[in-house]
């Protein structure tokens, strides 16, 4: 085992691992079997419509997001994680308890009752179960841990759904419904018995239990950061969408499909592999690192994939005798909407993992549990108008359900569109990545030299026009470079040079009032704490070799006197980007498909260190010689 799966094998993340997958499958066993026995059997249960109660079981199983999210936040900033997480497991057997007793008495309400506390036990248990993973993960293993955790959590909700179903049509249902959510109860309280301590980032925190206000200032501390705002509703609008797909399986299977029961399972079963093997798949994509760049690859995967499961889907059965899965998947159209659904959950992958990480790691330790139950708040939020909203375009508005699957494949194409141009460094982050991953084999070493915050100064030699996507690509935090005017202009990669923020630059001879303005722009963006990219060779190699290092770089530290961080790229040499026969971009594929390149990165030098000089022998040393 390697990777994200070693992690399974280790205490700080694997009892963590097996409480909140035994967590999820347990609320959707007891819910699932809950809805099974009232749609099948409501004539002993209540003079209520069956279609109804259904309604009525989800909206009372979200309801305690909305009341008792707030103050979750607040206790999981307050205490130990670890033994919240253990006290979250001792209310589930209590849930248990109190469920076997509604089965017992046969009573709706002490049911429904259970049902609500099984709420809440999510409730509580969502803040410390995102708040947690930073405390016990370094930062390089947060997407491999937010992969497992996501793809654990679907596919715990599809085995708790099918164990639901299977033991609501058995015969004593009841106990056996019962009994299995005592036992698998029981099974997560010892697995949380394992979870290493996780200290609280704020003992002192006053509780308010006002759910309302607290509610208001947890959105404001997410607020302080606006791409951390802008990812909670990012992942918001995922679950809006998801749960809108999901929830039209059991119909669109029927009605659409023309399937049995077991259809509804199969297509349960495929978006929920489908999330497991997008999010597995994150850390590899993302070379171990938050890649906000997936995020735009994930949003255009579910709007493609939804549109085309629109036009995938067939006519409405019309009734008849329901086919069973061998009968289903004889027809042709069926594979073409199980991978439309397989791949939706793909590209559900690629999008959530990324943004849960980037929350947890731009969130202020302190305030990091709040804002994730204020997270949680406007995703339960989300789901009930993307509910509302589905309903009334299925009855009044009178769309078909593959209709209303295309409706909301291109309203997400809306918000991505919208959420990156409010913030966007998703979208370049997107195009870096997706060039370096198009064109190049990127090997980087010594990432963990960028600073996490704070001013600083990138240094790196000049070897082809591609230089600045491939760092920009490679570094976690966005870097404003400082460029040849000339460069700046080039077609497609101006756009992305221009909305990161880069400095185009003239030499004092061609521009001397651009010269001036950029080193007015440099020290601007460096008094800001920003990262300040330079190549100060001062142009293109020509010959792959270094070239001297301007004085420029001297100036510039000698206003602001940052950590340089020298870079040194290498394998570009000859590249369609590169001047190995005069002029660039003359011949695609020089080096064929997906060549080689390297990125190594050193350790920071002190400003008073950081000489021309000595920058040059640090870069030459850092290359090797490999060009």
């Amino acid at each position: 085992m390697s990777g994200q799966f070693q992690l399974l094998r280790e205490r700080r993340f694997a009892p963590f691992f097996g409480t909140q997958f035994l967590g999820a499958f347990n609320d959707n066993l007891f819910k699932n079997a809950l809805v099974v026995l009232l749609t099948f059997h409501a004539a002993s249960w209540t003079t209520l419509a069956p279609g109804l109660l259904a309604n009525l079981a989800a909206g009372i199983f979200i309801l305690p997001f909305f009341l008792f999210s707030a103050t979750a936040g607040q206790l999981a900033d307050k205490y130990d994680k670890a033994k919240l997480a253990r006290l979250v497991k001792v209310l589930e057997i209590g849930i248990m308890l109190i469920a076997a007793l509604g089965f017992q008495q046969h009573s709706l309400a002490i049911l429904l009752f259970a049902l609500f506390l099984f709420g809440l036990h999510s409730t509580l248990f969502g803040p410390v179960k995102y708040a947690i993973l930073p405390q016990h993960l370094a930062e390089g293993e947060l997407v491999g841990g937010n992969a497992l955790v996501e793809a654990g959590t679907f596919i715990a909700i599809l085995l708790g759904t099918i164990t639901g179903g299977l033991l609501a049509g058995a015969a004593d249902a009841p106990t056996w419904v019962a009994l299995g959510g005592l036992l698998v109860a029981i099974a997560g309280y010892i697995a949380s018995r394992g979870i290493p301590a996780a200290p609280a980032p704020d003992p002192g925190l006053r509780i308010n239990l006002n759910p309302l206000s607290e509610t208001w200032r947890n959105i404001s501390f997410a607020r302080k950061n606006r791409t951390v705002f802008l990812s909670i509703l990012g992942i918001s609008w995922f679950w809006l969408y998801g749960a809108l797909f999901l929830a039209q399986f059991p119909a669109y299977a029927k009605d659409v499909l023309g399937g049995a029961e077991s259809a509804v399972t199969l297509l349960l079963a495929i978006f929920s592999v489908g999330i497991g093997i997008g999010s597995l798949l994150c850390e590899r994509m993302s070379g171990k690192r938050v890649e906000i760049g997936l995020v735009p690859f994930g949003s255009i995967g579910l709007t493609l994939f939804g549109l085309d499961l629109a036009f995938a889907s067939p006519a409405a059965s019309g009734g008849g005798t329901p086919l069973e899965l061998a009968a289903l998947l004889a027809h042709p159209w069926a594979w073409r909407v199980i991978f439309d659904l397989l791949m939706l959950g793909v590209f559900g992958g690629f999008f959530i993992v990324p943004l849960y990480a980037l929350v947890q790691i731009r969130s202020s330790a302190e305030h990091r549990a709040r804002i994730i139950a204020a997270n949680n708040i406007v995703n339960a939020l989300f789901m009930v108008v993307g509910a509302l909203g589905a309903a009334a375009l299925l009855g009044s508005g009178g769309l078909s359900i593959p209709a209303l699957f295309g409706v909301a494949a291109l309203a997400n194409a809306l918000v991505a569109i919208y959420i990156y141009t409010l913030v966007p460094e998703f979208l370049l982050r997107f195009m870096a990545w997706l060039m370096v991953k198009a064109a190049y084999r990127l090997r980087s070493e010594g990432i963990d030299h960028i600073p996490e915050e704070g001013a600083a100064l990138i240094v790196a030699n000049h070897v082809s026009f591609a230089d600045a996507v491939i760092i920009m690509g490679a570094s976690p935090r966005p870097v404003r470079f400082v460029m040849d005017h000339r460069i700046f202009r080039i077609p497609v990669l101006s756009f992305i040079f221009r909305h990161c923020g880069a400095i185009p630059i003239a030499s004092a001879k061609e521009d001397p009032e651009m010269m001036e303005k950029a080193f007015a722009e440099v020290s601007a963006a460096l008094s800001a704490g920003e990262l300040v990219g330079l190549f100060p060779e001062g142009g293109i190699t020509h010959d792959g070799e270094l070239q001297p290092f301007r004085p420029g770089i001297s100036r510039i530290l000698a206003a602001n006197p940052v950590p340089v961080v020298p870079m040194a790229l290498s394998g570009l040499w000859g590249s369609y980007f590169s001047r190995i026969e005069g002029a660039a971009m003359k011949k695609p594929f020089r080096r064929g498909m997906f060549s080689r390149v390297s990125l190594r990165v050193g350790v920071p030098l002190a400003a008073t260190e950081a000489l021309p000089s000595r920058l040059q022998e640090t870069v030459l040393a850092l290359r090797g010689v490999e060009k």
